[in-house]
């Protein structure tokens, strides 16, 4: 049974304002790059049948600060597409609408909280079924983003995806999904 290893990349400009960042490409900040380092001791001994990373530089750059620099770019882990949302604060967001939630309403003109879940699905379903050389995933790592990961293991775990509301990655955190037995458990959280 494969077990996913998740990573959030390190801090950018606007994870730190608490920005909106989806598709928006954004390099790590000096600390962000230090916090990617940070995650080598909660990798370190695990040996990777399969290292995946989001094609855009912050995930990139920490896979590789992180020891993976070959991993491979996984187009459909870039992080929820917000839209009308995107470099927007979420604190000016819910100041205007103060009901306002992403996991129950969405974003304007952005990606549906369905169309995200169906990209990490297609990701588990990769991580969980067999290579193409007919080999198993015995660990995988995955190198992404904040509201993306929280969906995966959401998924992971069979539930709605609304429930990653539940999950919260800082960033550059480590997390394993795994099994208890035959059900698909979380191992490890935030390491």
């Amino acid at each position: 049974m494969p077990k996913l290893w998740l990573l959030r990349h390190g801090e950018t400009e606007w994870s730190r304002s608490g920005q909106y960042t989806g598709l928006t490409d954004l390099p790590l900040t000096a600390a962000g790059e230090e916090q990617a380092r940070s995650a080598v001791p909660a990798l370190a001994g695990v040996d990777f049948d399969l290292v995946l990373t989001s094609p855009l530089q912050r995930a990139r750059t920490t896979a590789a600060l992180a020891g993976f620099p070959d991993a491979l770019v996984e187009p459909a882990a870039v992080e929820w597409n917000y839209g009308d949302y995107e470099g927007i604060n979420s604190a000016d967001v819910r100041r205007d609408n103060p009901g306002y939630l992403i996991w129950n309403d969405g974003v304007p003109n952005g990606e549906t909280l369905q169309e995200v879940a169906a990209r990490a699905d297609s990701i588990i379903a990769r991580v969980q079924g067999p290579q193409p050389d007919g080999t198993t995933v015995r660990n995988a790592l995955l190198v992404a983003h904040g509201h993306f990961l929280r969906v995966m293991a959401a998924r992971w775990l069979e539930l709605d995806a609304r429930e990653g509301r539940h999950f919260l990655l800082g960033t550059a955190k480590v997390c394993m999904l795994g099994w208890d037995k035959k059900t698909p458990a979380i191992e490890a959280w935030g390491l």
